[in-house]
């Protein structure tokens, strides 16, 4: 804040406490008992009696608390207070309790593999505070993902479903990164891998277009999801034989795809969250794909 900020501040906040005290004072008494203003309106005159004394204790008990605070508190424009006091230093303080109490628990966490984590209800109720407060606004408060974002639930995983790979994915991030290939296959090659992509995952399709698209397939998109479309988790490059789509699975959402390319980002949160957060996080997202899945659940 700036000097000229500072003290136009704090003219403002004295003025209007002088104002204040001022107007309170000088209407602290009336003419007279029985006397008017003058003012009438529907037959009712307004009388000019004196402000009760409890109610004139009040407001003038108000005005020095007032002073009292801002002689104590940051009020002031820049001046800090006498007590030295900082919202900051409060909530750090807060936090360094939090610490202490809870260290020794996150510890204990931390010290078990993610699996036993897992099946404990109350380490994973904790973990699905942090995953509210950290990953509910990509994945939803259920973790089932929405279009662009995966469905935590089941067990159809970009970067592989197992405990050390999910904690990776949590503290790293990922980079999802699917090339645009219109360009270079025109529309024509464009429309034939769609159709095969529709009939691996046994969509129906024209069957002619989709015997074509094999051979772009096998060109262009093999590298990354293998010769059987099932995908790869060294790349995240999803399955395509099943149902379960991060953008889409009808035609159009496919061509899409394959002709503008798509690029996933899942932010890294090792510089967000100690090692003992993530360890939860990680267990609870693990123990989500643990449990049956119900039908047609998925992310599409």
């Amino acid at each position: 804040m700036s000097n000229f900020w500072s003290a136009w501040i704090i003219f403002l906040t004295v003025a209007t406490i002088v104002g204040s005290t001022w107007l309170l004072m000088g209407n602290r008494k009336g003419r007279g008992e029985g006397q008017t203003t003058g003012h009438v309106y529907d037959e009712i005159e307004e009388y000019d009696n004196p402000l009760p004394a409890w109610w004139l204790y009040m407001f003038l008990a108000s005005i020095v608390f007032a002073i009292g605070y801002l002689i104590a508190y940051p009020g002031l424009g820049k001046f800090p207070g006498m007590l030295g006091w900082t919202q900051v230093e409060a909530w750090q303080s807060e936090i360094d309790k939090a610490e202490r109490t809870y260290a020794p628990l996150f510890e204990g966490y931390l010290a078990q593999p993610v699996e036993t984590v897992a099946q404990d209800p109350k380490a994973t109720k904790m973990g699905q505070r942090l995953f509210a407060n950290n990953c509910a606004q990509c994945h939803g408060s259920d973790a089932r993902g929405s279009h662009g974002f995966p469905n935590l639930t089941d067990n159809d995983w970009l970067y592989g479903g197992d405990a050390a790979a999910i904690k990776h994915s949590i503290a790293y991030g990922r980079a999802g990164q699917m090339p645009a290939w219109g360009a270079v296959m025109g529309e024509e090659k464009t429309a034939q891998a769609t159709a095969y992509v529709q009939a691996l995952s046994g969509q129906d399709t024209d069957a002619a277009l989709a015997e074509a698209g094999k051979a772009v397939y096998g060109t262009y998109c093999i590298a990354c999801h293998g010769v059987e479309g099932k995908g790869n988790p060294m790349f995240g490059a999803p399955d395509l034989t099943d149902d379960i789509w991060l953008y889409g699975g009808s035609e159009s959402q496919i061509r899409r795809s394959i002709a503008n390319g798509r690029q996933g980002q899942m932010p890294a949160h090792k510089d967000l969250l100690d090692e003992a957060r993530i360890h939860l996080i990680t267990a609870y997202v693990y123990s989500l794909s643990q449990k049956p899945i119900q039908a047609g659940a998925g992310a599409q």
